[in-house]
């Protein structure tokens, strides 16, 4: 197979195009979306820490002199919200934001969300037992960590339906080569996001509370604060990030369970013993990320191949996180799996922030499910989505 990010069968099993691709070298031109491939664990995991690379390069170089055109005036509100994130920025402003932003984004706030989490995993797996069954990503993957997000952030319960609808639209443009009809809705969505936000940090500043919105605001270091257009990026960016990864390991996780059924089994009979490292096991074997992209600042040189200042890397998740070279026997599923240093919350400093509450999540809610609905079984086939980089199931039916 080859690699074909719009092929529905290669975006439903990418990973025998994936070895073909290590198989043939550490570094591939990819016309169709100009990019250079890279598909091995020991490359991705370096060019992740290397600083001749950046999510960026306006800190550096214009649009013409980096020899790219810049985007249409029109997509400035998606690229306004977007650049003012942690994801797309590079130091020394990363280095700024995500400093303040930790400040607000503890340790301690996750831990305190523990019980959170856990009753909302709780109330949603109770209505899925109540209902029968259904399909498990509306139902669980989905509303849980939007729920929580809501939850930190201090949205209303009544405004939180806006929510997913909004984060899908934006994350369509970090698909590879996207529509106009894709840009339009992002631009749409950024702009009714962002206004919704800048309503709700106004009535923070006013009356703060216990939320994440009120902690950003407050944020301070030296008499450095967060500007109104970084709060409102780093609270999109916390729910996008927060929940598209989540949603896609709980779906992508639970369809290969079922494929292998004594993993399940084993699961299911010592959950206290193995959930830990069925979780890290499952945004392995099945990354919902799938490709992160780098602009090359100053040439770099990979498995001998000279790729220049100004190209695009595509660095391959799926194919690092399935590399033999550093997971033995990596296209099986091994729940027990202890030494597993997978890439699925990146490296260096755009390290994933949210990956405790991610974890969080992910135990709760792969934990309530194997406790309370131990008969879990398939009702159907799942069809995949038609996105390849952020890469998850259009659903998951599944019987109690």
């Amino acid at each position: 197979m080859e690699f074909d990010p719009w092929s529905p069968a290669f975006v439903a099993d990418p990973y025998p195009a994936y070895a073909e691709l290590r198989a043939g070298g550490r570094a591939h031109w990819y016309e169709p979306s100009g990019q250079w491939l890279i598909p091995h664990y020991q490359d991705v995991n370096a060019l992740l820490r290397d600083r001749r690379l950046g999510r960026t390069y306006l800190h550096r170089f214009t649009h013409e002199e980096f020899g790219r055109t810049a985007p249409p005036p029109e997509h400035d509100p998606f690229h306004v919200l977007n650049g003012h994130g942690l994801l797309d920025l590079e130091a020394p402003d990363h280095t700024r934001i995500r400093r303040l932003v930790s400040k607000a984004f503890t340790s301690r706030t996750v831990e305190r969300l523990k019980p959170t989490v856990q009753r909302l995993a709780g109330e949603l797996v109770g209505d899925l037992l109540a209902d029968g069954g259904g399909d498990l990503i509306a139902k669980v993957a989905e509303p849980l960590p939007v729920a929580v997000i809501a939850e930190m952030l201090g949205i209303p319960a009544g405004d939180r339906s806006l929510l997913r609808p909004w984060s899908a639209d934006i994350v369509g443009m970090f698909e590879l080569n996207p529509t106009e009809e894709t840009a339009r809705r992002a631009v749409r969505a950024s702009l009714d996001f962002s206004a919704y936000l800048r309503t709700l940090i106004a009535e923070r500043r006013q009356s703060p509370g216990e939320d994440l919105i009120s902690a950003l605001i407050a944020a301070y270091e030296e008499g450095d604060r967060l500007s109104e257009q970084e709060m409102i990026s780093s609270c999109v960016l916390l729910l996008n990030a927060g929940h598209e990864a989540t949603v896609n390991t709980t779906g992508n996780g639970w369809w290969s369970l079922f494929r292998h059924p004594g993993q399940l089994a084993a699961l299911r009979d010592a959950p206290d013993v193995l959930l830990s490292t069925a979780v890290e096991e499952l945004m392995r074997f099945d990354t919902p990320l799938q490709m992160f992209e780098r602009w090359v600042l100053d040439d770099i040189e990979v498995g001998g191949t000279l790729i220049p200042r100004g190209s695009e890397v595509a660095l391959l998740y799926g194919s690092a996180n399935r590399d033999p070279a550093r997971f033995p026997d990596p296209d099986r599923l091994d729940l027990s799996r202890a030494d597993n240093p997978h890439i699925t919350f990146g490296a260096g400093i755009h390290y994933c922030l949210g990956a405790p509450l991610a974890r969080l999540e992910l135990a709760a809610s792969f934990g309530t499910l194997l406790r309370r609905a131990p008969g879990l079984r398939l009702e159907a086939e799942p069809e995949w989505n038609p996105g390849y980089v952020i890469r998850g199931l259009r659903e998951l039916r599944v019987a109690v």
